[in-house]
């Protein structure tokens, strides 16, 4: 978007389309490119998320099932 409001500077009052076509397409360009990227890594941070949620509860699981174990009078 900088070079397309540049060229529309430099050209003065008579802007034309194709100074201006560059630049917006450069700029769309960009934005795809950075939402890709940002989709991409919003997905993997779920996943990481949810993978350490479930190791947390079996986690969770074994330590209450060995304090179980502990507080058993002796057989």
């Amino acid at each position: 978007m900088i070079m397309t409001f540049h060229a529309m500077k430099i050209s003065g009052n008579g802007v034309e389309i194709g100074a201006l076509s560059g630049g917006i397409m450069q700029a769309m360009v960009t934005t795809v490119a950075g939402l890709i990227i940002g989709i991409i890594a919003y997905i993997a941070y779920n996943t990481l998320v949810v993978r350490v949620d479930k190791v947390v509860h079996r986690m969770e699981a074994r330590s209450i099932e060995f304090i179980d174990l502990l507080e058993e009078p002796g057989k």
